[in-house]
């Protein structure tokens, strides 16, 4: 059961929110210094090391001219201030960063020994200049050894199902909470670009914020469910009458049909199970602490960014709940059918992290 803040996500696909070019850092400091040297020596058209080092030509041309006057393309000396920090105090904050990346500039400042005037922007200066870029955390389920060692074992069960014989037979269920008003996280870490999903990047601390709405569906290839209003506690007992009675068993009445829900109590519960059993559903089963292998998490995070677009923003729960129930209505089909033929890379996905998390 996934219960959330939503905040805004990808859709039919997830990309990275860094730069692709392999940059960490200025050019000068990313190669020796005799890097354009050994290049522009070469028979070689002078843009073969732009190329090589991804940057523009009329860098390269600078750090020639620069290396031809200098022997050397570092920058020579200024005159000014002198740096506020010691080699041994770079190789500090970096190395703390890189073993927590969730300390603040400041508790570095305070846990620098010796005697010292830095601030917290030099903290973050030395931060960048390592290619530790302060940024919004991924957030993620909370993973634990036994949860990586499943999410690999049926991610690998399920690496040969295919979208024409397997996945567009499956209707993929859940429930989401919506809140009335949004909260953004000031929380921040310091990360390497592409680290947006190593583990030790992730926060893994869940945040509910105040009242909102919570709402079930269900999405198939062919179709999509009725966007269910589920008031207060959801038990076991509510859970089949207010929801599968209704709602989901109409849609598995194909005997292809395979249905798809999480390991939350009401999902798993003996009268659940009893009830899916009677009524010949056939049941995916499902890892637990794995939201990002189902599809329909995805369409929430749409369905909540077409709320919040709406020219007037929901005053009120019985607001929110029509507007989610309007928007729903509207959202193509071929959206929908998109992702789920994600579900091949997605299996790959989990796989390839070793049970870690996933860019979906």
């Amino acid at each position: 059961m996934s219960s959330k803040t939503h905040k805004s996500g990808l859709f039919a696909t997830k990309k990275s929110d860094d730069n692709s070019a392999t940059k960490d850092g200025p050019i000068e400091q990313r190669r020796p210094p005799n890097c354009i040297g050994s290049f522009t020596s070469r028979p070689k058209s002078k843009c073969n090391p732009a190329r090589h080092f991804h940057v523009s030509q009329s860098t390269i041309s600078r750090l020639w001219a620069r290396f031809q006057a200098t022997g050397s393309v570092a920058d020579l000396p200024r005159a000014g201030r002198p740096r506020a920090t010691t080699a041994a105090h770079d190789r500090f904050i970096r190395l703390r960063h890189l073993r927590n990346p969730f300390l603040s500039a400041s508790s570095s400042v305070q846990a620098l020994p010796g005697p010292h005037r830095l601030s917290d922007q030099t903290v973050q200066n030395r931060l960048y200049e390592a290619g530790l870029r302060a940024r919004r955390p991924h957030r993620g389920a909370v993973l634990t050894r036994r949860h990586r060692q499943n999410r690999v074992q049926w991610g690998n069960q399920h690496l040969r199902w295919t979208v024409r014989n397997h996945w567009r037979h499956v209707w993929f269920s859940d429930e989401s909470y919506f809140l009335l008003q949004r909260h953004d996280g000031r929380r921040r870490v310091y990360r390497r670009v592409n680290e947006r999903y190593a583990p030790n990047c992730v926060d893994e601390a869940p945040v509910h914020g105040g009242g909102g709405v919570m709402v079930w569906g269900a999405i198939n290839t062919a179709g999509r469910s009725t966007l269910v209003h589920v008031q207060g506690r959801i038990t076991a007992q509510r859970y089949v009458e207010e929801i599968l009675r209704p709602h989901a068993l109409p849609l598995l009445a194909d005997q292809d049909a395979i249905f798809q829900q999480d390991n939350a109590r009401p999902h798993t519960a003996r009268l659940t199970t009893q009830f899916l059993t009677d009524h010949h559903v056939q049941v995916l089963p499902w890892p637990s602490m794995s939201p990002d292998m189902n599809p329909i998490e995805h369409l929430w995070d749409e369905l909540d960014r077409r709320v919040r677009r709406r020219e007037e923003a929901p005053a009120n729960h019985r607001d929110l709940l029509q507007a989610l129930q309007e928007e729903w209505d509207t959202i193509p089909q071929q959206d929908i059918r998109h992702l789920i033929q994600s579900m091949p890379r997605r299996c790959r996905a989990v796989v390839a992290a070793q049970g870690s998390h996933t860019p979906y």
